[in-house]
């Protein structure tokens, strides 16, 4: 480390440069991360929440991917899977994207009922279920249409009684209202449901043997999903996910071939000195050990001061924008930026590697 530290030394603007570049890469992903994070939440949460160990939907027509928004379960399908599953739960769920009203405000929300925990996503499980003609509003909810707990608002043409404002559930971006099941059936019919829809998805909970689930699918026309199939269900949650993920992965592979460029540079302004030291008897191994620790330095400061601004930034954010802060979402990307960095740094030291020390003792020194 002795010719790393003064080279660090002496070279404050270099590496100071390298280091901020770091930085504002970190930033760039962190953020990126923590969007993603968020914009995931707020298109599945209300799915993760139901704790299911598969969901059921009507089978989807030929060519197409099996989706919440053309499911329409009936009643001789639901009684199919309660036959298949006599051991499990299974718990009908309607879900429907409308739009409400209280006074003059209007909002988009996501009509759910029958829900496990009836309550409206994550933090309102132990929420019971509303009564016919009442509704339970998530916090999103309440705040767009600008009701509370005794008013009134109204939904495909029904009148509905706020009993509560609980949870932070969305669904496709939308936030949460949780009513009764003949509630649900009552404004999926005004907007135009088939005749004989129950249900959205079936959450089946509990066991379910292989050779079951699929005599159920052949006898009641359906699919069950579980895993990330059942979060691709959701609308545009695959192409949302996958072009983010993709953003992040170009900005990691970015900030592996940046740190590389940089030490490239600098391992070939000094490849004279590192001949000189291989002359003198320096085993190779010592001098890529240096050169790793002196670029594991710079990107630990760089990934250091880039989270920092990113937790910082992160938290005084308002809390209606869909960004997360977690481990997850700052740590794990950090992390990654340093394996990539360090790996970008270790190929440029092929000249440290090949280095020769004929090059420092020859005449032209």
């Amino acid at each position: 480390m002795f010719l790393a530290r003064r080279d660090l030394v002496f070279a404050k603007g270099r590496f100071a440069l390298i280091a901020s570049v770091v930085a504002l890469i970190t930033v760039l992903v962190g953020f990126l991360t923590g969007l993603t994070a968020g914009l995931a939440g707020q298109n599945v949460d209300a799915v993760l929440s139901w704790k299911a160990d598969r969901l059921v939907v009507s089978a989807p027509q030929a060519g197409a991917s099996e989706s919440f928004a053309t499911s329409a379960l009936t009643q001789e399908q639901v009684d199919a899977w309660r036959r298949a599953a006599p051991d499990a739960e299974v718990s009908p769920i309607g879900l429907s994207q409308l739009s409400a009203s209280h006074g003059e405000l209007r909002a988009g929300i996501a009509l759910v009922a029958g829900a496990p925990g009836a309550g409206t996503g994550p933090g309102a499980e132990g929420l019971a279920a509303p009564a016919t003609g009442e509704a339970v509003l998530s916090h999103d909810a309440a705040s767009a249409l600008g009701a509370a707990a005794g008013d009134t608002i109204t939904v495909a043409g029904s009148e509905l009684r706020v009993s509560a404002v609980e949870g932070t559930g969305h669904y496709s971006h939308v936030p949460l209202v949780s009513v009764a099941p003949d509630t649900w059936r009552a404004a999926a019919a005004r907007t135009g449901a088939d005749a004989g829809t129950v249900a959205t998805v079936l959450a089946i909970t509990g066991a379910v043997p292989d050779d079951a689930a699929e005599a159920a699918q052949r006898e009641s026309g359906t699919v069950s999903l579980s895993g990330l199939q059942a979060l691709s269900a959701v609308g545009s949650f695959r192409s949302e996910i996958g072009s983010l993920g993709l953003m992040i992965a170009l900005l990691l592979g970015i900030s592996a071939l940046v740190v590389g460029a940089f030490f490239t540079v600098w391992t070939l302004q000094r490849k004279g000195d590192l001949a000189v030291l291989k002359a003198l008897g320096a085993p190779t191994g010592a001098l890529v050990r240096d050169a790793l620790a002196q670029a594991g330095i710079v990107l630990l400061i760089g990934i250091a001061v880039g989270l920092g601004l990113v937790v910082a930034a992160g938290s005084a954010l308002p809390s209606g924008l869909p960004f997360v802060l977690s481990p997850l979402t700052t740590l794990f990307p950090g992390a990654v930026m340093a394996i990539l960095g360090l790996g970008g740094a270790a190929v440029a030291l092929r000249s440290v590697t090949h280095a020769d020390p004929q090059t420092a003792l020859g005449s032209a020194r």
